[in-house]
């Protein structure tokens, strides 16, 4: 009998060690689930990715709406929509770049689903999709059409084109609104849940953002500048540097999705003392927060800290460790800020809730070496996207990070 119990004892301790290992190997991953891949060429199912009489970054992005995705590929000058399987299901192509020779023009069977865009603007590889499926693509205008900022060392080249669901062209907005004078350059463009379009531009000064009405209408306009951000004391650090011996960075804007309100991440850095020569070597990496501002108002409120990416070298018997600031990827509907950064083995997550302790952090596996371009798209629920180009094809797959947390939030 006490042969039998304690056999039953070790069994059900070993399973339950096991269940338990389970569920912490299943919260911890998150499996990467590959849904189509896209083949290289001119033909209009293809992207052409790496055309070699353009020199320069690749202009293509991808991005997730309700499970349809849109990829806009800058070299070929187009525009795909497609479902979760594949299936093309509209394309939106520049007339400039196409001609009755040119052997990506449509076949009759799918010559419907074909729209020509008019304006000569050439796509620079940013895109963005609201609830009413309208697209936002980022376009360089003609050189002869490009301003200069009098006292100022910026070139104003960029606009938004906006389609409608339809798959009509309505306008394209500058900084005023529709037809509005060019933007300098645009960092990023996102969609909020009611559908207003926020541009964020890079400056000599720091970051510029626009926020427009679901009409294309300018609401607001918030300068960013990195000299006016809010500063953080020595003594929050354990330093005794002084404050103006800080170097500011604003990363990042990133606009809430429902309230009228930007997210401004700000990384911190104190100069690097090399302890032999007492010179300057370098920064180092102090700390980031993430400050809310509510627009209408012109106030931060209290900042969040994010917890740095932390890696560690091993060097003639001792242990260094390196902490490197996340990049801020974006903010999902529930209220969770996402960052990112590049790892040796793929990417690391951090995923924040703010006014609780719930963080989250977790490792995507991508082999860089077989990955010659990505693009990378957060959507509101929380699902992160990808269009990974390996040699043969262009995967598009998704991680379920909005499972991942309802799993977290329920146990």
């Amino acid at each position: 009998m006490k042969k039998n119990l304690f056999a039953f004892t070790v069994c059900f301790a070993m399973l339950v060690c096991l269940v338990s290992c389970s569920r912490t190997e299943k919260i911890r991953a998150i499996a990467e689930d590959k849904l189509f891949s896209i083949e290289y060429g001119n033909f209009e199912e293809q992207l052409n990715l790496f055309e070699m009489k353009d020199v320069g970054n690749i202009r293509t992005s991808i991005t997730m709406r309700d499970g349809f995705f849109y990829v806009v590929n800058g070299e070929a000058q187009k525009i795909l929509s497609l479902n979760s399987y594949g299936d093309l299901l509209a394309l939106y192509y520049n007339t400039d770049e196409y001609s009755s020779k040119n052997p990506g023009l449509p076949e009759k069977s799918s010559a419907g689903i074909w729209h020509p865009v008019e304006y000569p603007f050439s796509y620079t590889g940013k895109i963005a999709v609201d609830s009413r499926k309208y697209m936002y693509v980022v376009g360089t205008v003609p050189k002869e059409r490009n301003e200069q900022a009098e006292n100022e060392n910026l070139l104003y080249s960029q606009v938004v084109l906006c389609f409608s669901s339809d798959g009509t062209v309505v306008d394209y907005i500058g900084q005023q609104g529709p037809g509005g004078t060019p933007f300098p350059f645009i960092k990023g463009i996102y969609t909020t849940e009611n559908d207003e379009l926020v541009v964020v531009c890079v400056t000599t000064e720091g970051l510029h953002t626009y926020w427009f009405s679901k009409d294309g209408f300018l609401r607001y306009q918030v300068p960013v500048l990195t000299k006016a951000v809010p500063r953080i004391s020595p003594e929050s650090v354990n330093s005794s540097a002084s404050i103006n011996d800080f170097f500011v960075t604003v990363e990042n804007v990133i606009p809430d999705c429902y309230s009228e309100r930007l997210y401004i991440k700000i990384d911190y850095y104190l100069p690097h003392i090399d302890e032999e020569s007492k010179v300057q070597s370098g920064i180092d990496f102090v700390e980031s927060l993430v400050y809310p501002l509510n627009i209408e108002k012109g106030v931060y409120g209290e900042p969040v800290n994010i917890p740095p990416y932390e890696e560690s070298v091993t060097e003639d018997f001792s242990k260094l460790t390196y902490k490197l600031p996340y990049d801020f990827m974006g903010v999902t509907k529930n209220g969770w800020f996402f960052f990112i950064i590049t790892t040796p083995s793929g990417f690391s997550i951090e995923m924040i809730q703010p006014g609780t302790q719930n963080v989250l952090k977790r490792n995507f596996a991508v082999k860089h070496k077989d990955v010659l371009f990505y693009s990378l798209s957060l959507s509101h629920e929380g699902i992160i996207s990808a269009l990974l180009a390996n040699k043969e094809t262009a995967d598009v797959v998704w991680w379920r990070t909005d499972s991942l947390i309802d799993s977290i939030l329920k146990s």
